[in-house]
């Protein structure tokens, strides 16, 4: 929910130049005119330039005091998100608590619609979105029982409202809401409710993909905005341009916009607004490649955002600057930048953003020539997958239970009313027992019969208890999106299993070559790009295509796994030695070859795979399955940074003791130049570069 306070005026000023110069006035000439001028004057103010506004409006405190209750309760909440604007929260939830005792202690729906509007802007801003949308519909629903008389107050809230819907998720109300305030808006407003309604909807359209619908609204909104001479009214709408521009892919005109909203911000020293639009600009030019003015917009932008003490900017700007650094390959200042940013992500715990971050910080590596590094960020950036993996399982693993509970609770609620309806029953049967004697033997089999039926229907009902057991066992084991085996099943499997599999595996074959198993560990090339181009819905899409070319291409005794995110691990448990390579080939064609149509649009993609033949031996030390899935990731990232679309596998060992496994594993790619570690290196179709064959060839 964006906070949007009210505007209760229209500005009249006769030419652009006076109206850009109006907030400055605006404090000035409230010393001479009358309160309710005051505060109309100052209402724009303080969405722009709050700590101007909260200058002005505390220099009317002992005016709004004796003041009615309208004109009390409209300085409440301008004071209030001054406060807010300003960054004393604190002091914003004691005005918002204020200003609802007051429409209470007074009965002023209005008051209290302002109050209750207010403390939602508060709340969200401390991050907590349930009861920031719960406060947001009941201002709703008391502004809207107010009367009709404050058009202004009912239009912000419907706002609020469709916002508070839209950040739950629910887009279909949301639009309903924002729809309805453009709707009042046109009936009742001026043209700055017009313009905060009309862009509130166009942004709602970019979130839902609309993007037609919500250049469209833009349009309206343009000529409105400069009807209002707002130069900080023409900002918000370039912001939203901005946001339609990139996810449109109009690259220029969404650096146009932010060039546009950046000059109207500055007219009017909106420093807040400022340093977001700095941070945009600086990252727009970094995806352009053009480092020397993306680091020049992240610089101004860490000192701007210092100003109006905004941490998440300051992170995200230095993030730009570490990466403009290295995109002009000065990789120990651009390091030491991105890690700063990142140090500040950590901290505040946004992991899934940490991740993204990671994923630009290694290709930023990448293109520095920096390999080392960028698997080095590749490693942090799957460890956090991972990580958030195992909490979106465990997540749903709890929604699950929490279901199964639920009916077994529903369950157990029909079986109470089916017992107390027998009760009744027998009660009703000694009544009657003792007045028609002749009934007797009737009422006796009327009885059996119904304990009969509740027989049957207790055996049915644990009879289907036992089949949701059963499939609450399966879903514990299987990933809830491709229906692969997870990695916990797995890990039991291993341990359980592994040795009667491999004496299996170590049969030869009718030609007399040796049965080995072999792991296969599989990476999605630039899968962050298909989440980024066409949403996380055709992420997933192509996630449970890949699982099926998985069981085409592989045996249906072979163990298929979503190993984490955009990974799937392999356990093939008899192969011909000889015929490792030919799988990870397979693989590799394979995956590349199938294609999903997706909303019109033909995807496929290609993976990148570690593997190696399943027992490895070092001298004479057999390796646990967990080291050897180890190698195979190392493998995997080899391939990863090598290039993509290609097979690295870790075929065996040199004979002797001369590297340790603890040395092999902390830089395989060294042990493999060295020639301790035999490598074969396997290419996708698709692949244009050449690898060499053998560590030899490779040095």
């Amino acid at each position: 929910m964006l906070p949007l306070p009210m505007d209760t005026t229209r500005h009249r000023a006769g030419r652009a130049l006076l109206a850009a110069l109006w907030l400055l006035w605006a404090p000035a000439r409230a010393a001479v005119a009358p309160l309710p001028q005051q505060l109309a004057a100052i209402a724009e103010t303080v969405r722009f330039v709050p700590t101007q506004a909260l200058a002005a409006l505390l220099r009317l405190d002992a005016q709004q005091r004796v003041a009615p209750v309208a004109e009390r309760a409209e300085y409440l909440f301008l004071l209030g998100s001054a406060r807010r604007g300003s960054g004393q929260t604190a002091q914003a939830l004691a005005t918002a608590d204020e200003l609802i005792a007051l429409g209470r202690r007074e009965h002023d729906d209005v008051a209290l619609a302002k109050g209750l509007l207010d403390k939602a802007y508060v709340v969200f801003a401390m991050d907590d979105l349930k009861q920031a949308h719960q406060l947001a519909w009941q201002a709703e629903r008391v502004a809207n029982g107010a009367g009709g008389g404050d058009a202004a107050l009912r239009i912000m809230a419907a706002i609020a409202s469709g916002q508070s819907f839209a950040e739950d998720g629910n887009f279909p109300a949301a639009l309903g809401k924002l729809q309805g305030a453009v709707a009042l808006a046109r009936q009742h407003g001026q043209p700055v409710q017009m313009v905060m309604a009309l862009n509130a909807l166009a942004y709602l359209y970019t979130q839902i993909k609309e993007y037609d619908k919500g250049f469209a609204v833009l349009a309206e909104a343009l000529p409105l905005a400069e009807q209002t001479h707002s130069p900080g009214r023409m900002a918000t709408l370039k912001d939203t341009e901005y946001a339609l521009a990139i996810e449109t892919g109009q690259q220029e005109r969404g650096l146009k916009a932010l060039l546009a909203g950046l000059a109207y911000e500055r007219q009017i020293g909106a420093d807040a607004m400022i340093a977001t639009s700095l941070v945009n600009l600086s990252d727009s030019y970094l995806k352009r490649r053009d480092y020397a003015r993306a680091l020049a917009y992240a610089t101004e932008a860490v000192e701007a955002s210092r100003k109006v003490k905004r941490e998440g900017n300051i992170a995200t700007a230095s993030l730009n600057i570490g990466q403009a650094y290295l995109g002009m390959g000065r990789l120990a200042e651009g390091k030491r930048y991105v890690e700063s940013g990142l140090a500040w992500y950590d901290k505040a715990g946004d992991k899934p953003e940490l991740q993204e971050v990671l994923m630009e910080y290694g290709a930023a590596l990448e293109r520095a020539g920096d390999m080392a590094g960028a698997v080095q960020a590749y490693h942090r950036e799957r460890a956090l997958s991972n990580e958030l993996f195992e909490k979106r399982r465990q997540k749903e693993t709890l929604e699950l239970q929490e279901k199964y509970e639920a009916e077994d609770r529903q369950r157990q609620i029909l079986l109470l009313q089916r017992e107390n309806d027998i009760k009744s029953a027998e009660i009703y049967s000694r009544r009657l027992e003792q007045r028609v004697w002749w009934l007797l033997a009737l009422v006796f089999a009327l009885a059996a019969a119904i304990v009969g039926i509740l027989y049957r229907k207790v055996h049915n009902a644990n009879a289907q208890l036992k089949v949701k057991n059963q499939e609450l066992k399966q879903q514990s084991v299987r990933d809830p999106l491709t229906a692969l085996y997870n990695r916990r099943h797995f890990q039991e499997f291993m341990r359980a299993h592994l040795g009667e599999r491999e004496q299996e595996a170590r049969r030869a074959d009718g030609a007399g070559e040796e049965l080995v198993g072999a792991l296969f560990l599989l990476d999605v090339d630039h899968f962050k790009h298909i989440n980024d181009s066409y949403g996380h819905a055709a992420g997933d899409a192509l996630l449970k295509a890949i699982a099926d070319s998985l069981r085409e291409i592989l045996r249906e005794t072979d163990m298929i796994v979503r190993w984490g995110g955009e990974e799937f691990l392999a356990f093939l448990p008899a192969i011909r030695r000889g015929g490792v390579d030919e799988v990870a080939r397979r693989l590799l064609d394979g995956i590349a070859a199938h294609t999903i149509d997706y909303q019109g649009s033909a995807l496929s993609v290609n993976v990148s795979i570690g593997f190696a033949p399943f027992p490895l031996v070092l001298g004479r030390q057999e390796l646990s399955w967990e080291r050897a899935v180890n190698l195979v990731d190392m493998a995997l990232y080899l391939a990863k940074a090598h290039g993509r679309n290609r097979a690295y596998g870790v075929n065996g060992f040199a004979s002797g003791e001369q590297m340790s496994m603890e040395e092999i594993e902390q830089d395989l790619e060294l042990a493999w130049r060295a020639g301790f570690v035999d490598l074969s290196i396997v290419l996708g179709e698709r692949s244009c570069q050449k690898a060499p064959v053998s560590a030899l060839s490779a040095v």
